[in-house]
């Protein structure tokens, strides 16, 4: 079947709840899935999630932070996606290239076109068949995060996070074919049927499509 299906969106939005969702779903349609995360997702990816993740006294630099990102998912790729894939799984993952490209791109400022050459090269061109966005405002996304301990990321600040917004939009209107934007305002239930609507026909249409080489 070969399925990879990605949740994007910023801090707070329900993307690691809808993902786990879906995965149960096909799991009990006895549909062979893998689901997985970034940053993260294979023993050294974790260990640089730690990493990146801690609130710190020194400062990372946009560069280091993105090619620290970029370790993670080429170990992902080439560990656990790509075997998954080839073994004809629906691959279900949180986050993947189009957060580097939000966070590093337009949150961080670094090159958009230096982004997405250097993904081509280290991860061959790998893109996801579907991309779901779950779409908020920054404030309300963060605000569901004030009870939790944050993160380096989540602590970056509003303006960053309302950048982060809006490049996932930008992204989703230049690839329309791609992208499912739902409003992450609505219930857990609505969005889990909007996305399941997505889902089921998009694997009935691929039956018959050619293997992730």
């Amino acid at each position: 079947m070969g399925l990879f299906i990605t949740f994007e969106g910023g801090e707070g939005c329900g993307k690691s709840f809808q993902s786990k969702v879906l995965y149960r779903k096909l799991c009990c349609l006895n549909i062979s899935v893998l689901l997985t995360y970034e940053p993260g997702g294979t023993v050294l990816g974790d260990e640089i999630r730690r990493v990146l993740k801690k609130k710190r006294l020194e400062t990372i630099s946009p560069e280091t932070e993105l090619f620290l990102i970029l370790a993670c998912r080429v170990q992902l790729v080439n560990e656990v996606i790509h075997p998954a894939l080839e073994e004809d799984k629906v691959v279900i993952c949180d986050r993947f290239t189009d957060s580097t490209v939000v966070y590093q791109g337009y949150g961080r400022g670094l090159d958009l076109k230096f982004i997405e050459e250097i993904h081509y090269k280290v991860i061959q061109g790998l893109k996801p068949d579907l991309t779901v966005l779950l779409d908020m405002p920054a404030d309300e996304g963060l605000k569901r995060k004030r009870a939790k301990a944050r993160d380096r990321f989540e602590e970056a600040g509003l303006v960053f996070h309302n950048s982060i917004r809006n490049g996932y939009l930008k992204l989703a209107a230049s690839e329309p074919e791609r992208w499912l934007v739902i409003d992450a305002t609505l219930p857990r239930s609505k969005i889990s049927n909007i996305v399941w609507d997505r889902v089921s026909r998009l694997l009935a249409l691929n039956q018959d499509k050619p293997k992730h080489g």
